[in-house]
């Protein structure tokens, strides 16, 4: 095609990228180069990615089993744990061909690691049956989203899907609902409750948007992405009525399951909760529920690999969307991953011991991170920061002087934008900024990943102090 006419008008609708994360590669590129720079390295701590913050990979997971499966001639070596090449002969037999280098033996996944995952929820939910045949895996839980934006995606203008969502949101959410063709219908989190829902915020965003589009869902993220707001069970109790009442269809994102810090705090699976409510919700409410293992302690960003599991959907639908995923089987080495997070070493193998401390190590990383960074920004004039309890984000409110702001107008810039890609500049810290998560009022945050080491972290806050109390001095 040689003219942007030519281009699907959806795709040219899309929300613009931020893309400071192209300036980040830009300015790496430039200091390997030779330029000088008043930073010596950038760091990204903008997404959930923490190997690239520095967080070192799981020895067991990243490193041992799965290079065996690639490379199956180290069993002959000897020098590997004995459980390591048990479970990678395991995984390779349940590959066809007993090669990753095979297509998975199903659209939905490899049936093994398909009853895998099932075993590890009913675990997880205290005996709630999860089944292998409800279970699909793709590359990526945003992979599985946008197969089921699909199916919920149709019609234009008062009759166009749309889908209540959380604001702030995950960032990768409102370009992904622009591409599919949905309307995003935003409710309103409290930041001055911690980002908790509130019913009442569902009911008038629901109304509102009822008078331009047609809500068929509910969107959740729980643990929340980027606020860290972890849901009590009043609270999924309370959204379980809601989407009963209003036949909506649940989305519920549940990538930071394993990553709750908070005191006195503890993740519940909506499944579980949904089931223990009784057969007047459990036998009709809809719901879909996604888990990654690029997020949380497991943190293999670059495998891209999640899963979805169905929940009361009805049978010739739950076909149909199985057959949207046949053309493109899912990636065989992501599952093998995915198997390794749901069944973990048990005492007594001989990984146990290291896998486990290694877990610990990074929950304890994780929970310090959050309560310094959290203390530390308070502390910095112009900024307020509500404290996670969960997940892998603080999400910071920024106090901007308006000379920033009227600045950001002049070069049609959010100044939030204009703010994150300053500090990237001035200070080699790459950011998130708010608006990237749906923020579009006048309250401008930032989202910062916590999932790094220690030292990082420290060098961000204080790269991030130095910055914005320049900015402030310079508008003064």
């Amino acid at each position: 095609m040689s003219f942007m006419k030519e281009v699907n008008p959806r795709l040219l609708g899309i929300r613009d990228p931020v893309s400071l994360q192209s300036l980040a590669a830009q300015i790496t590129e430039q200091i390997a180069q030779g330029e000088q720079k008043p930073f010596q390295r950038v760091i990204d701590v903008s997404s959930g990615d923490p190997h690239r913050a520095g967080m070192p990979p799981f020895h067991l997971l990243a490193r041992l089993v799965l290079a065996v499966c690639l490379y199956p001639e180290l069993l002959k070596e000897n020098s590997f744990p004995v459980d390591v090449c048990q479970r990678a002969e395991k995984l390779l037999g349940a590959c066809n061909g007993g090669t990753v280098g095979s297509y998975s033996a199903s659209s939905c996944g490899i049936p093994q690691i398909q009853k895998s995952v099932a075993e590890f929820i009913t675990s997880r939910d205290g005996g709630v049956a999860s089944y292998p045949e409800d279970i699909i895996f793709s590359s990526g839980s945003q992979r599985t989203l946008n197969l089921v934006l699909h199916l919920l995606s149709s019609g234009q203008g008062p009759t166009q899907t749309g889908v209540l969502t959380p604001l702030p949101c995950p960032h990768t959410l409102p370009m992904l609902l622009d591409e599919v063709g949905v309307k995003l219908v935003p409710y309103r989190l409290l930041e001055e409750r911690g980002w908790a829902l509130d019913l009442e915020e569902l009911h008038r965003a629901l109304k509102a948007a009822r008078k331009h589009c047609d809500p068929r869902a509910m969107y959740i993220s729980n643990p929340g992405n980027p606020t860290g707001h972890v849901q009590d069970l009043q609270t999924i109790e309370e959204v379980i009525r809601f989407a009963a009442s209003e036949r909506l269809v649940l989305l519920v994102e549940e990538v930071y399951q394993d990553s709750v810090f908070g005191q006195d705090k503890k993740f519940l699976s909506y499944k579980k909760v949904l089931f223990e409510m009784g057969a007047s919700y459990s036998d009709r409410v809809e719901m879909v529920s996604f888990h990654s293992i690029s997020a949380g302690t497991m943190g293999e960003c670059g495998l891209r690999g999640g899963y979805m599991e169905v929940i009361n959907m009805d049978l010739l639908v739950k076909n149909f969307l199985m057959s949207m995923q046949a053309p493109c089987s899912p990636p065989v080495l992501p599952q093998l991953a995915l198997e390794i997070m749901v069944n973990p070493p048990s005492p007594g193998d001989a990984s146990y011991e290291v896998f486990t401390q290694e877990i610990l190590q990074k929950v304890e990383t994780l929970t310090k991170n959050a309560h310094r960074a959290c203390e530390f920004l308070n502390g910095v004039p112009g900024m307020s920061c509500q404290q996670a309890m969960g997940g892998v984000f603080l999400y910071p409110r920024l106090h901007l002087p308006d000379e920033i702001i009227e600045e950001a107008k002049r070069s049609g810039l959010r100044a939030d934008v204009l703010y994150c890609k300053k500090l990237l500049e001035e200070e080699g810290v790459c950011l998130g900024p708010g608006s990237e998560n749906g923020h579009d009022d006048e309250n401008y945050h930032i989202r910062l990943c916590i999932s790094a080491p220690a030292a990082v972290l420290e060098d961000v806050l204080k790269r991030l102090r130095s910055f914005h109390l320049r900015i402030q001095e310079r508008h003064h």
